[in-house]
């Protein structure tokens, strides 16, 4: 799509996909950002593809695109809620300066993004052992599959860690 085509579909449809996530989120300025964001990916994919994209029905794939966007904003938000709280459990005189907080955040969300990547089994196992602390064994047995696939799934999620460049 060039960008005299992206420019129409913006100019033709930019309103509707503006009231159409604000039904989804309840916020117009957020509706607002997220249109933005919409637009921008699709320009960013056809810049990095160089793929002509015809659109037989320009909103229905506005429509994909912003509700995968939706997704990640409610993500991010319910991240965001678990760190507050995490931040409110510590105790009393301990604080995080202002550059360690944003470093945990960012790192939360590299995490969220590396972990939605991941084949639902992949992200399952490695969920178990990290956050619930279970042995391959006991996540096997849980999941009803083999020890060493359990190790072949962690060995996948870590390359996903070490590739992505997540630091716990």
């Amino acid at each position: 799509m060039s960008d005299d085509r992206l420019g129409l579909l913006y100019t033709e449809h930019n309103r509707w996909l503006k009231g159409w996530l604000y039904q989804r989120l309840g916020c117009n300025s957020q509706a607002a950002d997220l249109a933005q964001d919409t637009f921008l990916r699709i320009l960013t994919s056809q810049r990095k593809t160089g793929e002509k994209l015809i659109l037989e029905r320009p909103r229905a794939y506005l429509a994909t695109v912003g509700q995968r966007l939706v997704c990640d904003y409610f993500r991010r938000q319910s991240l965001e809620r678990a760190y507050l709280e995490m931040l409110a459990t510590l105790p009393e005189g301990f604080s995080l300066s202002p550059e360690e907080q944003w470093h945990m955040r960012e790192t939360l969300l590299q995490l969220d993004a590396m972990l939605d990547r991941l084949k639902p089994v992949v992200r399952t196992v490695f969920l178990l052992a990290q956050l619930d602390g279970l042995t391959y064994l006991q996540i096997a047995r849980e999941l009803g599959i083999g020890e060493r696939t359990v190790k072949r799934h962690m060995a996948t999620a870590f390359e996903a860690c070490i590739l992505n460049d997540v630091t716990f």
